[in-house]
């Protein structure tokens, strides 16, 4: 949270860099709720990292005020545990598309998740590769025509990002439309609030390259979680993740629970090892000295 007496507002988390995406990107949008849930929290601009992999989307972090580490293709998770491990205080939000964190970068996610590293992941699933121009991804639809798939994607199936979530072990996993601000927005705000792994998707539609989500498309096909919605119930959010109605696609936060943190675990193991009368740390860590 910030240090200052002065309340920031969304637009004091606006870098001096104008963004670079098409024209009615979804990923503007993404941008505007970061910038809102950010100051909702009043979160610190010198004690926040935004870090990013490779894509249109990862370029997120040039247009934040805050710190900001643009890292390897696929590799934003690990430097993210990096930075938290190093540095606890910090508030790190990573985000991606779904080609960066879910093709060459899908290693990584499962264990980030089930050790409940405390870090916020907002990706925007746009269901194709943007800024290589427009191959299919893992989120892909099957029988996508693309310019590298002129006769139809044939994967047979593609990663349900939710399912994925919630079978390796967030805490926290959401998802939102980039055209809807407010709930994306506040959706963002719970997820930065929840101590653990929070994983939120964001629909957010590639005006360029997709010619099938499209904003019209979401528009007619979001539809919030029932109200009666157990988002405490695991087995519910994967039901929820696998079967929304015919046509629809849920909005809102399908789970929530607390666990243990990767810190938390580590912190016991240093307070153990500090208490273990019968080894001498310094002479342990002399023999590795040699």
């Amino acid at each position: 949270m910030t240090t200052t007496a002065e309340v920031l507002k969304a637009k004091d988390y606006k870098s001096d860099l104008r963004p670079v995406w098409c024209p009615g990107c979804g990923d503007y949008g993404v941008l505007n709720g970061v910038q809102q849930a950010f100051a909702s929290l009043q979160v610190s601009l010198y004690n926040t990292v935004c870090v990013s992999g490779i894509g249109c989307s990862s370029r997120l972090p040039y247009f934040m005020k805050t710190y900001g580490f643009h890292s390897l293709h696929g590799r934003s998770l690990p430097v993210a545990t990096g930075l938290k491990l190093a540095n606890p205080e910090l508030e790190v939000v990573v985000f991606g598309g779904d080609g960066d964190l879910f093709s060459i970068g899908g290693g990584h996610f499962p264990h980030v998740a089930r050790k409940n590293t405390d870090l916020t992941c907002i990706m925007m699933d746009n269901h194709i590769y943007g800024l290589t121009k427009g191959q299919v991804s893992p989120t892909s639809n099957t029988g996508m025509v693309t310019a590298t798939t002129p006769y139809g994607a044939p994967d047979p199936a593609s990663v349900n990002p939710l399912a994925y979530a919630l079978i390796y072990g967030a805490t926290f996993v959401a998802q939102a439309f980039s055209g809807s601000p407010k709930q994306l927005a506040d959706i963002i705000t719970q997820a930065i609030k929840h101590k653990g792994f929070s994983y939120v998707n964001v629909i957010s539609p590639c005006l360029t390259f997709n010619k099938q989500d499209t904003f019209d498309f979401y528009k007619d096909a979001m539809a919030e979680l029932p109200a009666d919605h157990d988002k405490g119930n695991l087995v519910a959010a994967l039901d929820k993740a696998f079967n929304p109605p015919t046509g629809k696609v849920y909005s809102g936060v399908f789970f929530q629970t607390q666990r243990p943190t990767l810190l938390d675990g580590l912190k016991k193991i240093s307070e153990k090892a500090k208490a273990d009368k019968n080894r001498d740390l310094n002479q342990f860590v002399d023999e590795f000295a040699l």
